[in-house]
């Protein structure tokens, strides 16, 4: 599941695997094996089953008996954490009710106010070239800046967990950025300790659960690495979509929800992931699965299982299981879609004319186990002014801060807000005054 055979056809490697039954066993990188449950039934089993199905990877074997070395790439993504994601029952019940009800706090019509400056900003960056790609110019940003936002980062620490994020998912040197990531997230929290705002940081430390820092760390890491890259490829997944020849949104009247839930069932942004260890041996509809080993469940395949091709006719929008099922099914789920539904609706609003830059079958995908993702998403538009960001700073009356301090569009010759010399994050700080 590694190379790049398998990114470029997921769905036929998983028609193969189902010829072994409801699972199959895989090989996630190299000297790391695990079984992929690939059947829609057994993999809401396994998501809704808590008595014989474990999310605790310190119950894994091999990791335990030293066969995994301690710097392998999966690590990151699959080594225990004191989060609400690898945890079990009481432990896990009180993270999760602190991620959740801080979660809570967010408003929707905010969460949309937050991208659209957002949006407009990273759009100014390439309006003018009337070329860009989408996924590392804006649909990789746009997660990365938001969540800056949502946690209430000042200018240092957000760029520097801007590139830490970065880092840790483009595989550049992870353990380092993960340090980085750790320094960063510590600092951030001894900062709202004692500065709390109206940010998702601080409502988790206020929370009743009384988190200490490893484990506000360990949540604040969680809501990251499950709010950006699968943002990222969601959008970059829905954009590809809407712009493809024949289902463009001028071609077929394609909606941009209707594009998103075509995505979520069919190229989940995680593919493969939610793995369980089982407490003990079980008989997974014939497939034997050994105690303590990893069992992934295949959103990607699951969702596609010829036995649902009928029922989906039938099925409410939301029974895929991109966003998970059981007590460890998704919670940002709303936010989430708004968020995609915002970017995507900004850059296809700011540039109507919008076109793939090569056709649809010509595009990479990146490999890994984990994500169905793009590799990059090339466009070409006609060419317009850098000015949203002064459109958004235009005064509406003498009331709106922008009346009482004008503010101009992103600083001129470009070369000075390039993130070389600052980052994105106090760069884009620096424009809107924040």
């Amino acid at each position: 599941m590694h190379g790049q055979d398998f990114a470029d056809d997921p769905h036929g490697v998983y028609d193969r695997m189902r010829a072994a039954g409801p699972a199959a066993p895989v090989e996630l990188v190299p000297g790391v094996d695990a079984t992929l449950v690939t059947d829609y039934q057994a993999a809401r089993t396994v998501l809704q089953n808590t008595t014989d199905f474990s999310r605790d990877p310190r119950r894994w074997k091999a990791l335990n008996e030293g066969r995994i070395a301690l710097d392998n790439p999966v690590l990151p993504m699959m080594a225990y954490r004191p989060n609400c994601l690898f945890t079990d029952g009481a432990v896990h019940l009180r993270l999760r009710k602190a991620v959740t009800d801080s979660l809570d706090q967010l408003n929707i019509n905010r969460i949309r106010r937050d991208v659209e400056p957002i949006a407009a900003f990273l759009i100014d960056q390439f309006s003018e070239r009337g070329r860009a790609d989408l996924l590392n110019d804006y649909a990789k940003l746009l997660p990365l800046l938001l969540f800056n936002r949502l946690f209430g980062c000042p200018a240092g620490i957000g760029d520097r967990l801007t590139s830490a994020m970065s880092a840790i998912f483009e595989g550049k040197d992870a353990l380092k950025a993960n340090e980085e990531l750790t320094a960063c997230l510590m600092e951030l929290i001894t900062l709202k300790r004692r500065e709390p705002g109206e940010d998702v940081t601080s409502w988790l430390i206020q929370h009743p659960a009384g988190l200490n820092d490893e484990e506000l760390k360990d949540q604040l890491v969680m809501l990251m690495g499950a709010g950006v890259e699968p943002e990222r490829n969601l959008i970059g997944s829905a954009l590809l979509l809407l712009l493809s020849s024949g289902s463009s949104a001028r071609d077929a009247g394609m909606l941009t929800e209707e594009a998103l839930d075509h995505v979520l069932w069919n190229n989940p942004p995680i593919a493969n992931y939610a793995t369980h260890y089982p407490v003990h041996d079980v008989d997974l509809g014939g497939v034997h699965v050994e105690a303590n080993t990893p069992l992934m469940i295949s959103f990607g395949a699951a969702n596609n299982d010829p036995a649902l091709r009928e029922a989906r006719q039938s099925l409410s929008r939301g029974a895929h299981l991109a966003w998970g099922a059981g007590p460890h099914a998704c919670p940002a789920k709303s936010p989430a879609t708004v968020i995609a539904l915002t970017a995507i609706e900004a850059i296809l609003n700011a540039l109507p004319d919008l076109a793939l830059e090569v056709p649809a079958e010509q595009l990479r995908w990146r490999p890994g186990p984990f994500h169905r993702a793009l590799a990059a998403l090339p466009v070409r538009f006609t060419p317009t002014p850098g000015t949203r960001v002064a459109a958004l700073h235009a005064p509406t009356g003498a009331s709106h801060p922008a009346a009482e301090q004008p503010r101009a569009h992103v600083p001129a010759p470009r070369q000075e807000t390039r993130p070389a010399r600052k980052g994105f994050w106090s760069t884009f700080l620096d424009v809107f005054r924040v």
